[in-house]
């Protein structure tokens, strides 16, 4: 299996041009309740995680997933979402359920607002809903000549290494940092060893998974490859204590500290997802801005010159891939799953928005 194989297969793909899947996805949560700055935030969010390939963040898995938390009450669609603790750098926000898609830019705005005053800004967001792709609201901070860092505490999937109980979410990480001409470095990863979505877009393209990826329900990771079963748990990063999985499962404990207890908000096994937090640091507060840009692009330039391995094309920097296919599908349009646009169309028919994809 390679990393492709969590993508759509083109023989089962309806290609779909970005801006009027945004206008179908505005107009469903705009249905859901929400006002329509909001919406269109949300929408932006979701598309923008598809046009850089990251399929299980964007509207495929995710909007039909809100759409069934707001209508059960599990998100509020106008949420009175406010500051319950404040400082010249840091800052609490109670998210009163409020989908962390649309709070989510909120509060790296005010990390970046801290943080042009103290040098770093850092907000941490408890009782909270679903944050999307991590590294969007990380990204907000590069035009400022910011670097910003996003974390998750999400629902409890992956178990401790050595357990077979889920204690902690695939809690991500996304880190992004400007460049002066090369892109900007953007890290985005689970602490587990692939994020759940992507267990899922497998299983809905029936492909096998690598050895490793996740355990039986008895907790003992499967070291072959096999079909996504019904019941598994992903594993923490690094699959076996032998191959490292104790610096997963430590990471995702980190995220939870940061995100959860930080933020008052207890910790998810107990007391339930998502928590968030993001921060924004000031290159300026540190160091010069353009030496330091400069310095970037000699360091990506360093990692992408280096001599591939044999049987490889090329070392590619964190956020290299997002790009390509960014511009790939900005070209030709989102791979969208055939039976993901027949729910689609089923959703905009049910809830009378246009849809013209």
């Amino acid at each position: 299996m390679t990393l492709d194989a969590f993508h759509v297969r083109e023989k089962d793909a309806v290609r779909v041009s970005h801006e009027p899947l945004k206008n179908l996805t505005q107009g469903l949560i705009s249905k859901m309740g929400v006002p329509v700055d909001d919406a269109a935030l949300a929408a932006d969010v979701l598309v923008s995680a598809d046009l850089k390939g990251h399929d299980s963040h964007g509207v495929s898995n995710m909007l039909p997933l809100y759409i069934n938390w707001y209508g059960d009450g599990r998100i509020n669609p106008r949420p009175n979402w406010k500051i319950v603790r404040d400082r010249p750098s840091a800052a609490t926000i109670d998210c009163d359920r409020g989908l962390g898609v649309i709070l989510g830019p909120k509060a790296m705005e005010i990390a970046i607002e801290k943080a042009k005053v103290t040098g770093v800004g850092m907000v941490t967001l408890a009782k909270g809903q679903h944050m999307g792709m991590a590294q969007y609201h990380a990204r907000l901070a590069l035009e400022h000549d910011m670097i910003g860092v996003c974390m998750t505490a999400s629902t409890s999937a992956v178990p401790p290494t050595f357990g077979r109980e889920a204690r902690l979410g695939t809690n991500p990480i996304s880190f992004a940092a400007p460049s002066a001409n090369e892109g900007p470095f953007v890290l985005d990863m689970a602490t587990s060893t692939i994020a759940v979505n992507k267990f899922r877009n497998a299983k809905r393209l029936g492909e096998k998974l690598p050895p490793g990826m996740i355990a039986g329900i008895d907790g003992v990771p499967i070291m072959s490859s096999v079909l996504v079963p019904d019941e598994y748990f992903p594993l923490p990063l690094g699959s076996t204590r032998e191959m490292g999985s104790h610096k997963g499962y430590g990471l995702a404990a980190m995220v939870e500290i940061l995100c959860s207890l930080l933020s008052g908000s207890g910790f998810v096994a107990r007391d339930g997802p998502f928590q968030h937090m993001v921060a924004a640091y000031s290159i300026d507060a540190f160091t010069d801005v353009k030496p330091f840009k400069d310095d970037m692009d000699e360091f990506i330039r360093s990692l992408k010159s280096t001599e591939p391995a044999a049987g490889q094309k090329r070392v590619l920097v964190p956020g290299e891939p997002e790009a390509e296919e960014e511009v790939e599908r900005l070209a030709r349009g989102i791979p969208l799953h055939r039976d993901v646009v027949k729910t689609l169309r089923r959703l905009c028919l049910e809830y009378q928005v246009e849809c013209e994809i």
